[in-house]
């Protein structure tokens, strides 16, 4: 019973898959973000299209968004969206705050009878201001584009296990004379 279990733990690894290739896009020679299989991305295509999905399979410097295979040169720029909060609910609602505290001067200003300058407070504009401008920054903050180039690079790792070089290659003729 014990070599069953054994030869069935040694077994394991030979069953298991290895890694997968691997998509790297670096800025100025280190590694910002790496993509994998499963993971969406969200790229602009040297054809200025902006295409987002899941990679599904990556071979030979192409991967696959949505099983249709793209070259990894085909690339132009890579969008990073922010995740951690939801810039876009949180950046509209800041906005709406701002055009409430607004609207809530006027309201207030008019069941006070109070003339129509003097509405809305100094403290009044600069609060609103702040919450839309505030607003505005945090809609535009969501996400982030790479584009590929001189500062970002994107490279293709490939990890499949291939045939050893020598073996597609000839051997090289010696340098050295006959003797």
């Amino acid at each position: 019973m014990k070599k069953f279990i054994i030869a069935i733990l040694f077994g394991i690894p030979l069953m298991g898959s290895a890694q997968t290739d691997v998509l790297i896009l670096q800025k100025n020679g280190r590694n910002i973000k790496t993509y994998d299989i499963g993971q969406t991305i969200v790229f602009k295509t040297v054809y200025d299209q902006w295409l987002g999905g899941t990679i599904t399979m990556m071979r030979n410097d192409s991967i696959f968004l949505n099983n249709i295979p793209f070259h990894v040169r085909e690339i132009a720029a890579i969008r990073n969206e922010g995740t951690k909060w939801n810039y876009v609910n949180d950046g509209t609602l800041l906005i709406i705050a701002g055009v409430g505290v607004l609207v809530l001067n006027v309201v207030n200003g008019i069941y006070f009878n109070e003339k129509a300058g003097t509405w809305v407070a100094t403290s009044g504009w600069i609060t609103a201001g702040a919450f839309i401008i505030g607003g505005l920054l945090m809609r535009r903050a969501r996400y982030s584009d790479y584009y590929i180039g001189k500062k970002y690079t994107l490279h293709y790792l490939n990890m499949q296990v291939g045939p050893l070089p020598a073996a597609n290659n000839p051997p090289l003729k010696s340098t050295e004379p006959a003797k």
